[in-house]
């Protein structure tokens, strides 16, 4: 029985037998195509050669497809882990030709791989065509041998493709394979046809139209073949199960969640064990081509996806985060084929980690509400929408997680409502929000590249240089001329202007030419390779076809140099110090500074810290030349190149070296990168850490500076602990000793001042000795001058003891608003609601509402004048 990595291989082998050439899966994260959320055929990384767009050295293809359907038009996610073939993630093995072979050869193909390669017999196999394609049916008789019954004519868009609605079109021919007549279902387009026993196993499309505007198909000059096979459906069929889930990959993941959480899978548990196995592919490749947990688009996906695996680890008890103890499991089995996940290990395991802890402290709390909500419905009910909305809104369960919650008790959820709270929120947002104008006219650079041609970069080794204006553009209109005043955009033939790319700014300076000048206020890229300059004339007037002198600001473009270099140091520093996990997020460098956003789950510690500054400085102090080579990507990420995770490169990138290892053989920075650096490390003279913060979840940020900066920097901090030294007649060395005690005489002060005054408002300090009895119950009610809220709780507990059995109420003045705490003894939690007390007390006083439980609540208002009136509702109440 062959294995899944076995049968995938076969197919690429075979295909490359037959002169196609073998190409990677392309990222989840579309490159050409941004009306896509995520990769979701075969034929994706291919658009643009279907169109014309683009060209490649070869007319035949062959891939084995990462494909993710969870968001948007194809979203399998609610039928994931309850039926036998739906995943979020799954393999797409394809066959591709580009106007060379057509419909004959396409089948021939097909034929020969299923029956002879994968040996599968040929009674077991049917074909469909589409309904009027009696080329399509004539080739099955011809080249299998079927007859006329085995051979399904389909109508609709079943077996017709479409690119979108004009554009490359044409006819499928779809193979299926018959589990036989033990399982319930007949062949396609039968009464029958949901049935389990006829799988569609691969779909051949004949690429042959070009449709129009008006609906009418032209034939294309080239005729094209597009093919796709889930690798998953043809592995059981192979493999002789019926349910994808029974197939050696999902087993060995399986198997691996029932061993974790020593629930097996079976039962109730099955579907569980299901969505694990399947989550756990979509989330691992989706974060190893760079996609991060967030509350939107792509990273909302992927978000939910986890939380719906992390809820069924839940329901399975298991007690500690699930899915980064099944990752390795993951790599083992796919990681050969897919060197993403064996590069990405550490992110993938640290990245679940630490979403599946943040989704635990939510979930119990979430989940209470759920069964709170639902205990009075019987089988058949509905939630309410502001409850599923709420779920969402503060507990973090997508829609789809509650729906698939409440499904096991046999509820659905009013989807109507969820939307209708969630329309009334972004309406509040929409009138909370301060934005201002619309986005300018753009011109409309791809036309422009066709005529001004790929901008030449020289700015690696030449801050000047000499070029005409190629174009010049003003409002997004093309022009011949720019006077003095305009802010144009400019194209030169070649430029030292380095664009703003990969985090690092675009350069600035100045441009000259004969009776004039101007400033270049920022440089970037448009339509791919078109380098544009920001310029506002000063002098004269530019014209298209003058000769430019063009000068880079040498001192913005060192510091900037420095700044980058100086952050792949940090890049590499991080991973030493906290661990491989660690991926670069997002970073910004420019004449200024350098920022560096990066994966981690916690605050760094000043240890650590102090270890990563003392590792990018030893670097520095090596002062050895940086050193750049061209190299293909595929391997320069194999020589140990650090490549950001669902970049783009093309056929060549750039490697950047930077000094030596401090331990062990090898560079210290091995990173590909398109940027300006340093020549040599030691240009970059010192690196200081400034700040150190989180800006999302798993996401840190640091900022550091280098060179005059940095020491700038230090020379500020001396000057500060100096001055504290002078001030407290002691020694530099001695300013932290000498705060310490401060702030330990300042707490045993505050401390000894809150003990004074709770022994005085225990006392009386004027108020009742005693309490008071209302309704046969004692009450202790006061207010406290003087006392923030902080203080409340130990004097509610103290006069609890006081009065054995009743009811505290204090209300504590300080700076004009006023704070409620409200106790009630154990015995009387049965007739008296702390919490319902204090809102009434809080509402009297003008505020909203309280907090906290049935024996003790807190709140505040902001009128501490009315401080009586709260406590007199207090007592109206009891």
């Amino acid at each position: 029985m062959p294995s899944l990595n076995e049968i995938r291989q076969t197919f690429l082998d075979y295909f490359a037998k037959n002169d196609h050439e073998v190409v990677s899966s392309s990222s989840l994260v579309p490159q050409n195509d941004p009306t896509l959320m995520f990769t979701n055929a075969g034929m994706v990384q291919f658009k643009n050669v279907f169109t014309g767009a683009e060209t490649r050295p070869y007319k035949r293809a062959t891939t084995s497809q990462k494909v993710v359907r969870a968001g948007g038009k194809h979203n399998d996610l609610d039928n994931v882990g309850y039926t036998a073939r739906h995943h979020t993630f799954f393999e797409m093995l394809g066959n591709f030709s580009f106007g060379d072979y057509f419909k004959e050869q396409a089948i021939e193909h097909a034929w020969n791989l299923i029956t002879k390669e994968y040996g599968l017999a040929k009674d077991r196999l049917l074909a469909t065509v589409y309904i009027d394609d009696d080329e399509a049916f004539n080739l099955w008789k011809k080249i299998a041998g079927f007859s006329d019954d085995r051979i399904i004519r389909i109508a609709g868009s079943d077996n017709f493709w479409s690119m979108g609605d004009t554009g490359p079109c044409g006819p499928c021919t779809e193979i299926f394979y018959d589990h036989g007549d033990h399982i319930w279902g007949g062949p396609p387009g039968s009464p029958e046809e949901d049935g389990d026993r006829f799988v569609e196993i691969w779909n051949l499309v004949f690429m042959q139209f070009d449709q129009q505007p008006d609906g009418t198909r032209l034939n294309l000059p080239k005729p094209s073949i597009d093919t796709g096979m889930g690798l998953e459906r043809v592995a059981a069929v192979l493999q002789g199960v019926h349910n994808n889930y029974d197939i050696d990959l999902f087993k060995a993941l399986i198997s691996a969640s029932v061993a974790e959480t020593g629930v097996a899978a079976e039962g109730e548990a099955l579907p569980s064990h299901r969505v694990i196995a399947d989550h756990l592919r979509s989330t691992s490749f989706l974060i190893a081509d760079g996609v991060t947990p967030s509350n939107e688009g792509r990273g909302y996906v992927l978000r939910r996806i986890m939380r719906r695996a992390m809820r069924h680890a839940y329901l399975l008890g298991a007690n500690e985060p699930l899915m980064p103890r099944l990752a390795p499991v993951l790599v083992r089995e796919m990681g050969d084929h897919y060197g993403e996940l064996k590069r990405a290990e550490a992110t993938i395991v640290e990245t679940l980690r630490q979403e599946e802890e943040r989704f635990r402290r939510t979930l119990g709390r979430g989940m209470n509400l759920l069964d709170d909500a639902t205990r009075d419905l019987s089988e058949g009910g509905v939630l309410s929408g502001d409850t599923a909305f709420k779920l969402y809104d503060t507990y973090g369960f997508p829609l789809d997680l509650t729906q698939d919650a409440v499904r096991a008790k046999g509820l659905t959820v009013d989807t109507d409502g969820f939307d209708a709270a969630m329309a009334l929120q972004k309406e509040k947002g929409r009138a909370n929000w301060k934005g201002s104008g619309e986005k300018s006219v753009q011109a409309e650079w791809f036309s422009i590249r066709d005529k001004a041609g790929a901008s030449e970069f020289v700015g690696y080794d030449d801050l000047d240089t000499q070029s005409p204006a190629v174009i010049i553009v003003r409002d997004g209109e093309s022009v011949t001329e720019g006077l003095v005043g305009d802010n144009l955009q400019v194209v030169f033939g070649r430029t030292p202007f380095y664009p703003e790319g990969g985090g690092q700014a675009g350069d600035t300076g100045t441009i000259r030419w004969a009776g004039g000048e101007g400033r270049v206020l920022d440089t970037h890229k448009q339509a791919g390779d078109l380098i544009v300059h920001d310029v506002e004339i000063t002098e004269g007037v530019l014209a298209v076809g003058d000769d430019v002198h063009l000068s880079v600001d040498a001192q913005k473009r060192t510091t900037t140099r420095s700044n980058h270099s100086a952050a792949h140091l940090l890049h590499a520093a991080l991973k030493h110090v906290l661990g491989a996990h660690v991926a670069q997020k997002g970073q910004l460098v420019d004449a200024e500074r350098m920022r560096f956003d990066f994966s981690h789950g916690a605050p760094l510690t000043p240890e650590e810290i102090e270890r990563i500054e003392a590792e990018v400085n030893a670097v520095i102090l090596q002062n050895e030349a940086a050193t750049t080579k061209m190299m293909a990507p595929e391997a320069a990420i194999a020589a140990g190149a650090v490549a950001l995770f669902g970049e783009k490169y093309g056929d060549e990138v750039r490697v950047l070296s930077l000094g030596h290892a401090l331990q062990g053989e090898g560079g210290f920075s091995v990173e590909l990168c398109g940027g300006t650096h340093v020549y040599r490390t030691g240009d970059i003279a010192l690196f200081k850490i400034v700040s150190e913060g989180g800006i999302a979840a798993g996401v840190r940020r640091i900022e550091a500076v280098t060179g005059e900066a940095a020491r700038q920097y230090l020379l500020e901090q001396a000057g500060v602990a100096k001055a504290l030294a002078d001030q407290f007649k002691v020694p530099v060395a001695q300013v932290s000793a000498r705060v310490e005690a401060l702030i330990s005489d300042r707490k045993r002060l505050e401390k000894e001042l809150a003990d004074a005054k709770r022994a005085l408002a225990v006392g009386g300090g004027g108020a009742a000795s005693g309490p008071e009895e209302i309704n046969g119950v004692k009450v202790i009610a006061r207010v406290l001058d003087g006392v923030g809220g902080k203080d409340l709780r130990p004097l509610a507990e103290d006069f609890k003891k006081q009065v054995g059995s009743g009811v505290v109420a204090l209300v504590g003045v300080l700076d004009g608003k006023a704070a409620v705490t409200v106790a009630v003894t154990p015995d009387l939690t049965g007739r008296f609601n702390a919490a319902e007390l204090a809102k009434a007390a809080v509402i009297a006083m003008g505020g909203q509402g309280a907090g906290g439980k049935a024996d003790f609540a807190q709140g505040g208002a902001p009128d501490a004048t009315k401080a009586d009136a709260g406590l007199d509702a207090i007592k109206a109440a009891i």
